[in-house]
C-alpha cells in the first residue's frame, strides 16, 4: 500500500498514463505482496524542462513510493526490475529512462481518512 507519485512528460495519451499506472500497481502487488485494492497513486504531467533526468531528453518517467518500513531489499530490487521490464513492454519506455525512489516511514505517519492514524489503534 505505498503512496506512489508518478511523473511523466506532458502531452501523453490516457492509454500511456493508464499503462504506466497499471504496470506500477501490478509490480507493487507481485513483488511486495500488497493487497490488490490498496491503490494510492498520483500521476503528474510535467513540461520537459520540469522533468529532468540527467542527460536523458527522450521519453522518461520518475516515480517515488512512500511506504511503511519493513520491505526486504530483495523485494525492492524485484520491484525495480519488474517495473522497468513492464514499462519497456507497455508503453515502450527505455529502462534507462526510468528512475524510482522509495522512502519508508512508520505506522504513525499514515492517515487514510477522518484524521485517524488507522495503523495505530488506541
Amino acid at each position: 500500500m505505498p503512496f506512489v507519485t508518478i511523473n511523466v512528460l506532458k502531452g501523453k495519451s490516457r492509454d500511456y498514463i493508464k499503462a504506466i499506472s497499471d504496470e506500477v500497481n501490478a509490480a507493487v502487488i507481485d513483488t511486495m505482496g500488497f493487497p490488490e485494492d490498496d491503490r494510492y497513486q498520483v500521476v503528474n504531467e510535467c513540461d520537459p524542462e520540469c522533468l529532468q533526468l540527467q542527460k536523458r531528453d527522450t521519453d522518461r518517467v520518475m516515480m517515488h513510493l512512500v511506504m511503511r518500513g519493513g520491505q526486504p531489499d530483495h523485494a525492492k530490487k524485484a520491484f525495480y526490475a519488474r517495473v522497468v521490464k513492464s514499462l519497456a513492454r507497455n508503453p515502450g519506455i527505455d529502462p534507462g529512462n526510468v528512475m524510482i525512489t522509495i522512502t519508508e516511514n512508520r505506522d504513525i505517519d499514515w492517515s487514510f481518512q477522518d484524521g485517524v492514524a488507522q495503523f495505530c489503534p488506541e
